[in-house]
């Protein structure tokens, strides 16, 4: 294995390589998000797939008008996803959907259903979801938190409605089972909406960890603990790392933040490493290869996950769990090309 070197202070820089790997996946553009829209809604299929029923906080009917209960803390907003939003220009380009979409990978989302959530689940009916017909296009409408749906109510004045409080990755899994074009995040609020196409959102899906081990621990923050929760998850789960072609073979990007120190770049989902802006192509790693490859590394300080942020460094003596998996995997070659 060959690194290739990225000086960088801040984990979240992401200067483009001298020289260029394999073209990474092409993301799918989405279409230009829609200013203000009305909202129609839709059966969600019959009552067994509707959204999986949630503890009774989690869905709260409208009072006094306002699309949620004025106790807002009870239902908190996906801050890491609204601030992706935030940074993104209108109209956006290919590349801010992905940033948005790796984002969306975690936290919960926010759905709008008409009339009081409580009284349709006592009576098993199948929840109504809003959703926006654009062109003949079908998209599910979700929100980042309480904020953002109570201006979804205000621009169509139904105040008939709820909010359901899902897992993001049950509300994306909800736009392929229902068949919609995709999802549109924030409708309604201006400089923090964007659209997700559907086969963006299948192919996200599909090459994440079901669990979403590592991304929920980042989401966490930063701490000590933290940082050995996420060395130990790192023995469990699947990464990636970034990747270009050397004089050596295939080498994966590292960063030299101070004298002394050398991490190399480990990431959640091969949306992360898309996210960067550079030519580096996402390659797979799974636990006994990143054992395999600290060992043939032994200068290596540690790792940084996710450098394009939330990050977490994780130290070589908090990777100890990693380590002890060395020798377990006979593979010739710790690097694996991403797809294969």
């Amino acid at each position: 294995m060959a690194l290739f070197r990225r000086d960088k202070n801040d984990p979240s820089a992401s200067e483009t390589p001298d020289a260029v790997a394999d073209e990474p996946v092409e993301p799918v553009a989405a279409d230009e998000p829609v200013p203000h829209v009305n909202i129609s809604v839709s059966t969600y299929g019959k009552p067994h797939q509707a959204p999986p029923a949630a503890p009774a906080a989690n869905g709260q009917p409208a009072a006094n008008g306002q699309a949620a209960p004025s106790a807002a803390s009870a239902m908190p907003a996906n801050i890491v996803l609204h601030a992706a939003l935030q940074g993104a220009p209108f109209p956006p380009e290919p590349l801010d959907v992905i940033k948005v979409m790796r984002q969306a990978l975690q936290g919960h989302l926010y759905l709008r259903v008409a009339g009081n959530i409580d009284q349709l689940r006592a009576e098993n009916k199948p929840l109504t979801l809003g959703v926006s017909v654009v062109e003949d296009k079908k998209f599910l409408l979700a929100f980042t938190g309480v904020d953002a749906l109570r201006d979804s109510v205000n621009s169509d004045g139904d105040t008939n409605t709820s909010a359901l409080s899902q897992p993001s990755t049950v509300v994306l899994k909800n736009v392929l089972e229902g068949g919609h074009d995709g999802l549109i995040l924030n409708h309604a609020t201006e400089g923090s909406r964007i659209v997700l196409p559907a086969a963006l959102i299948e192919r996200a899906l599909n090459e994440a960890d079901p669990e979403h081990t590592i991304k929920s621990l980042l989401a966490r923050g930063r701490s000590p603990e933290n940082a050995v929760a996420v060395g130990q998850a790192l023995a469990r789960v699947k990464v990636w790392a970034a990747a270009r072609q050397v004089a050596e073979g295939v080498g994966l990007a590292e960063m030299r933040p101070s004298e002394g120190e050398r991490l190399l770049e480990l990431y959640s989902h091969p949306l992360e490493v898309l996210a960067m802006g550079r030519d580096d192509r996402p390659v797979a790693f799974e636990p006994a290869q990143l054992a395999a490859a600290l060992v043939a590394q032994p200068t290596l300080t540690g790792v940084v996950i996710d450098a394009a942020g939330p990050w977490m460094q994780v130290s070589r003596e908090q990777l100890a769990p990693v380590l002890a998996l060395a020798g377990t995997d006979p593979a010739d070659s710790p690097v694996k090309p991403a797809g294969e």
